[in-house]
């Protein structure tokens, strides 16, 4: 017979979910479930709506990274048009993912994550949260805010909105950048890259006390999954599907998303919504694969800019397990750090893109009819590769969706990093606030973005309960 702790809801995650954790008769944990908890199901929905309209319906999934559905449909309706969209076009996308990857990493580290390193893992939840950093060190929680707010201003200066930008469509973009918007994104590109730099120094300097963490939140061996560019160029947009192992060896590479169904699975379990894909060649659960910062920084040969590659080689050299040559961070912990390194190398690449005369051409949509009835589109999102696929009748009506977001391909490691927490830090019917804030911590790792939109602003209520095999309650805990 087993006792469970739940912890429902998980607070700091954008989205509702639960934790189950298992506990034998020796108070020793078994087992941990995440459990995503709710449903909305935009692929249903979606059918019978023209293609073209897709890009902008799908950014509604999420109000945190709506850009990164937007050019996945985007690129799906490029297929289904049959068309190659002008290089001011790509390069424009390009310049507003990076932005994206720069307000959802700065959003990830500094408002959800930095309380836990910067305030302590034990501190009272009522002030382990953007605020009460605010109040600890308000130049730091100011820098990281304008720091988010960079990447959304180059969002609305492409897009004319920060949020759900209809701007990216099937052929192209509706708009190139202005004069005055590059003119804005060159002045606070040294601010920006100030803020990254001190975040990196930051946590590189903290490391040395997180060694525990280190070794329990996540450290195993699993597959790596991401797009790359030629010669294995760390990639954002374009690029070819690559699988690596713990090891550095690369598994796969060379992949088109148009042949997704021939290496990705998706399980369903009764216990949660949020499916459970794995790399089919090694079948279910053993095809377990990561995605997201860690994964690109994991599969990619280097950057492409300097100062970023020179962060690379010191990530390598801190974090690798195995084969330090080959250079791979198997702990989840360093999801956290991997986000600093992609800030700052989009920092990078969007200097390169300011200065491209393209992004102010005025050609930047390709048209045509429609010359396949099916697409399928892939881009990386900040926590990990998306891919959409659509099927469309002869009218370019949507017949069918399948939509593979990045969260659910990291669900079998989230799983298996709250297990792993879980056995390390909790024994015996104790629940301490300690124990509670470090298995969530496993999960904001991973950023998960579990909602098909945003939520009410406000303070998430907890409820942990301790049942015995008989039933009883043997222990609670409450957070309003």
């Amino acid at each position: 017979m087993t006792k469970k702790i739940v912890i429902d809801p998980v607070t700091r995650i954008e989205g509702h979910a639960k934790i189950s954790i298992f506990l034998n008769d020796a108070g020793e944990v078994d087992d941990a479930r995440f459990h995503v908890v709710e449903y909305r199901g935009f692929e249903k929905f979606c059918e019978g709506r023209p293609f073209t309209e897709m890009a902008g319906i799908t950014a509604r999934i999420c109000g945190i990274c709506p850009v990164s559905h937007l050019l996945a449909s985007a690129k799906t309706g490029d297929k289904i048009l049959a068309v190659k969209i002008p290089p001011a076009a790509e390069k424009l996308r390009r310049l507003m993912n990076l932005g994206q990857i720069t307000q959802s990493h700065a959003l990830s580290f500094f408002h959800l994550s930095s309380p836990d390193f910067l305030l302590g893992w034990d501190s009272d939840p009522a002030q382990r949260n953007v605020f009460g950093l605010i109040a600890a060190d308000p130049d730091l929680a100011r820098a990281g805010i304008r720091l988010r707010q960079f990447g959304q201003t180059v969002i609305e200066l492409l897009g004319a909105k920060k949020i759900h930008a209809a701007w990216a469509v099937p052929g192209g973009v509706r708009s190139p950048l202005s004069e005055e918007g590059r003119a804005w994104i060159r002045d606070r590109l040294p601010e920006s890259y100030a803020t990254v730099k001190l975040a990196l120094n930051l946590f590189k300097n903290l490391l040395d006390k997180f060694t525990t963490e280190t070794e329990q939140f996540g450290e195993f061996p699993s597959l790596f999954m991401g797009l790359v560019g030629q010669d294995g160029l760390w990639e954002h947009y374009g690029g070819k599907i690559r699988f690596s192992d713990s090891e550095g060896n690369i598994v796969a590479d060379g992949l088109s998303e148009d042949y997704y169904q021939d290496y990705l699975g998706e399980a369903v379990e009764k216990w949660s919504y949020l499916k459970f894909p794995y790399y089919k060649p090694l079948g279910y659960p053993d095809g377990i694969y990561r995605v997201g910062p860690l994964a690109r920084v994991n599969i990619c040969s280097s950057f492409g800019t300097p100062e970023a590659d020179q962060e690379l080689q010191e990530f390598r050299d801190r974090t690798a397990s195995g084969d330090r040559d080959k250079g791979v961070a198997t702990s989840s912990f360093f999801y956290h750090y991997a986000r600093l390194l992609e800030i700052l190398a989009s920092l990078e690449r969007i200097e390169r893109l300011i200065d491209d005369p393209d992004i102010t051409s005025q050609r930047v949509r390709a048209t045509a009819g429609i010359n396949e009835l099916e697409g399928i589109g892939v881009s990386e999102a900040p926590r990990g590769t998306l891919f959409h696929h659509y099927k469309v009748n002869e009218n370019g009506l949507i017949q069918k969706v399948n939509l593979i977001i990045a969260t659910g391909q990291n669900n079998l490691a989230m799983n298996k990093t709250v297990a792993q927490i879980a056995k390390h830090y909790i024994q015996g019917t104790e629940i301490t606030e300690g124990m509670l804030n470090r298995v969530e911590a496993g999960i904001r790792c991973f950023d998960p973005c579990l909602s098909c939109s945003t939520h009410a602003v406000g303070q998430m209520p907890l409820h942990v309960e301790l049942v015995g095999a008989d039933g009883n309650v043997l222990n609670k805990v409450y957070r309003n």
